[in-house]
C-alpha cells in the first residue's frame, strides 16, 4: 500500500493539550473557502508543556484539518476536501516551505466543495503566507 497523501505522524496535531494550546492562544486568517488558526511556538514560552524540551517543542510543526458535517452530510465528500488539503501541505512540507514552529488548524467552510485541488492550494498557501508559517 502506498500513502503519498498521509502526513507523517509527527506533523499530526493529535494530542488534546495542543488542540488546546492552538484553540487558546492561536490567531485566525481567514480566506473564502478556508480558515486558518495558527500558533507560532516561539512567541510564549510560559504555556509550553513542563516535560517538554523547550528548543525541541519550539521547533515542531503540526498541523490538523477539519471538515465539518456541515460543509457535506457525505463522508465522501468530506474526506475528499481533507485529503486534498493534507497533499497542498504534504507537498510544501517536501519542498521545505513550510516552517517549524508552527501548529496549525485549517477549517474548511462550505464554498470549498465547489473548488478545484489548485484553487484550495493557492487559498491555503496565502493563508499560510499571511500566518508567517510560508517560506516564499
Amino acid at each position: 500500500m502506498h500513502f503519498s497523501h498521509m502526513l507523517q505522524s509527527i506533523n499530526r496535531l493529535a494530542k488534546v493539550r495542543d488542540f488546546n494550546l492552538i484553540i487558546k492562544y492561536g490567531r485566525w486568517v481567514n480566506g473564502s473557502f478556508c480558515d486558518l488558526k495558527w500558533l507560532r511556538l516561539g512567541t510564549i514560552q510560559n504555556y509550553f508543556p513542563k516535560k517538554e524540551d523547550p528548543e525541541k517543542f519550539k521547533k515542531q510543526l503540526k498541523l490538523v484539518f477539519t471538515v465539518g458535517v456541515k460543509i457535506s452530510k457525505s463522508a465522501v465528500k468530506r474526506n475528499r476536501v481533507r485529503r486534498q488539503m493534507r497533499e497542498v501541505v504534504r507537498l510544501l512540507i517536501k519542498d521545505h516551505q513550510l516552517q517549524n514552529g508552527y501548529y496549525l488548524l485549517f477549517v474548511a467552510k462550505k464554498p470549498i466543495l465547489e473548488k478545484n485541488y489548485s484553487e484550495i492550494r493557492e487559498e491555503m498557501k496565502l493563508l499560510l503566507f499571511k500566518s508567517g508559517s510560508l517560506q516564499r
